[in-house]
């Protein structure tokens, strides 16, 4: 009786702490200097390079495409090349080694009858012919350990991609913004420059034979609004060469390369904002 009571409280207090959470989406709209224009990507580009960005992604993706449009080798010093967030900043070279391994088993077995002699379940002496296996295994392996570059050499006509970091992965809160909205509370919060909660920057330090050059790309949360998952989602068939999938996906309506977002869930929270 006394074990019944205790699994019945046990089951109570899971019930009560235990929820289906429920998904939300903090999604950002950013501005840029007067040097980035908006094309396919957010682009910067001067005499020797082209520098471009999707920031669309969880938590926002600040890594860059340089595509060098010169004749040159152009070389990019991680050393001296930046991350920038409300005035930290973040280096790109973090003098890392990255080992990988391989390994190859090869296996070798043989196998013989022999004679075994016991005694059955009535007492009588039983012979039986079993199967012996003997089977021998021997493992080849190699490791190969890279250690990462400070210089990056990008070719002419070439791009080499530089990711390392996130924007933001923290909820950003205000008295403006109802934390869980429904679809009637749906409401923007906007930020100048100089209010902005988010101001970051990529500076990146690059040479181009006996040339230095350091270029600096500005960035700040202009927007943010928060949406209930069924309003930032979306249903769609997908289309190639006007023939359309036979099932929906889901999608993002509000997808831009000057945005990104943050997915966070609702469970146990009676928070209003």
């Amino acid at each position: 009786m006394k074990f019944r009571n205790l699994l019945m409280n046990v089951t109570v207090g899971v019930l009560m702490t235990s929820c289906a959470p429920t998904s939300f989406f903090q999604s950002y709209k950013v501005n840029t200097d007067d040097s980035i224009n908006k094309e396919e990507n957010l682009v910067y580009s001067d005499d020797n390079c082209k520098i471009s960005y999707n920031l669309w992604s969880d938590g926002g993706n600040i890594g860059f495409d340089f595509y060098n449009s010169s004749n040159e080798n152009i070389y990019i010093d991680l050393n001296e090349t930046y991350l920038i967030i409300n005035g930290y900043a973040n280096e790109y070279y973090k003098q890392r080694e990255f080992t990988t391994s391989s390994s190859k088993t090869a296996t070798a077995s043989s196998s013989a009858t022999v004679a075994v002699t016991g005694v059955d379940v009535y007492n009588n002496v039983q012979i039986n012919q079993v199967n012996a296996n003997n089977t021998a295994a021997a493992t080849n392996g190699y490791a190969v350990t890279l250690k990462e570059k400070a210089i990056i050499c990008v070719p002419p006509m070439t791009s080499k991609r530089i990711s390392e970091y996130s924007i933001n992965e923290t909820l950003i809160r205000s008295c403006d913004l109802y934390k869980y909205p429904n679809k009637n509370k749906i409401k923007t919060k906007s930020y100048s420059k100089e209010e902005s909660p988010i101001v970051f920057s990529n500076r990146i330090s690059y040479k181009i034979g006996e040339e230095e050059n350091k270029v600096e790309n500005k960035f700040y949360v202009s927007e943010i609004t928060n949406y209930p998952g069924g309003e930032f989602l979306e249903s769609k068939y997908k289309e190639f060469c006007e023939q359309k999938s036979m099932n929906p996906t889901w999608g993002f309506k509000y997808y831009d390369v000057d945005r990104f977002y943050i997915k966070y869930n609702k469970c146990m929270d009676s928070w209003k904002h």
